[in-house]
């Protein structure tokens, strides 16, 4: 019997080419999320599903839809799927880690800069016309070259930001539950520090933690007033790992001097108090969004879907 795979939102067709022509595919081609009920119904003798993380899949799912062999993330996050229930079930999650490691990392440090130099306020400033001679004191930012980079999380992506940061010459601490080893440290020439002292004494502090019950408002009212007054926060990993009405606060009070965001508590919804901010540099969860990275993502997700149902080991599961 042929196999039978849900691709619930849009994926290249390099991606989906990968899936054997005998079998069935049921392919939502557009970019909006499927309601529960709907997603349920057209995954109804699936075998396998291929999402993107608008999708939630969670117990009420997995209940559903008995002949579920694969649940295949297109992300490297996996916070939209319940792992425990999936494993209840018999079904095993996959994600797409490495292929966009080194895409957000440039990301994260195009916010990082962005928010440091002022770029979106001086774009804004030249657009409007009111750019009418020189001045001393126009748009002064905060160097980056020779400061202190605070990594939390450090993983695939938080070890390729803080390769980068050894171009600027950069002093890196970095936090994580668990410490790198010897060599990963003198590789990054990173220090192991607690979170206290990261945020207290980072110039920069950049996020790219897993979003798990632990780490959700991980970024809180107390973290940020313990970081510098003159420093930087970016996240550009999940959203509700920074609490963002305290962030509001902290930018409009000056707790912290800036912040660049990728990723929010409540997506798409962005928190009202943040939109009139100068002091911030928003992105619409772009971070992976490279042609080349996001197809790669697709390629990654579709092997391990059709690596489960053949039977093989799948590529890369959760855990």
């Amino acid at each position: 019997m042929a196999e039978s795979v849900f691709i619930s939102n849009v994926l290249p067709a390099e991606a989906r080419s990968l899936i054997p022509r005998e079998w069935t595919v049921d392919y939502n081609e557009t970019d909006i999320p499927l309601s529960k009920a709907e997603l349920i119904r057209r995954l109804q003798g699936k075998e396998a599903l291929v999402c993107h993380i608008i999708s939630a899949i969670d117990e009420e799912v997995f209940a559903a839809c008995p002949d579920l062999k694969v649940v295949a993330n297109v992300a490297v996050g996996f916070n939209n799927v319940d792992v425990a229930a999936a494993t209840r079930h018999g079904v095993i999650v996959t994600n797409t880690p490495d292929v966009l490691t080194e895409t957000t990392a440039d990301f994260a440090w195009a916010l990082l800069m962005a928010a440091a130099r002022r770029v979106v306020e001086a774009d804004r400033y030249a657009r409007a016309g009111e750019w009418k001679a020189w001045k001393w004191d126009l748009l002064w930012g905060a160097d980056i070259h020779g400061k202190t980079l605070g990594v939390i999380g450090f993983g695939r992506i938080g070890r390729a930001v803080a390769r980068r940061a050894g171009g600027f010459n950069m002093s890196i601490l970095y936090h994580d539950a668990l410490r790198a080893d010897a060599a990963a440290e003198r590789e990054f020439n990173a220090t192991f520090v607690t979170k206290e002292r990261l945020l207290a004494d980072a110039d920069f502090v950049t996020v790219h933690t897993n979003l798990t019950v632990e780490t959700r408002h991980l970024i809180d009212e107390a973290a940020l007033k313990r970081m510098k007054k003159t420093a930087v926060l970016v996240n550009a990993a999940r959203g509700p790992i920074v609490d963002e009405a305290a962030l509001v606060r902290a930018l409009r009070e000056g707790w912290i001097a800036g912040a660049g965001l990728d990723v929010f508590e409540d997506e798409p919804t962005i928190h009202p108090g943040l939109l009139p901010l100068p002091n911030v540099v928003l992105a619409p969860h772009i971070a992976s969004a490279s042609r080349d990275t996001r197809t790669g993502m697709a390629i990654l997700a579709v092997r391990n879907c059709v690596a489960v149902l053949e039977g093989k080991p799948a590529i890369t599961p959760v855990r």
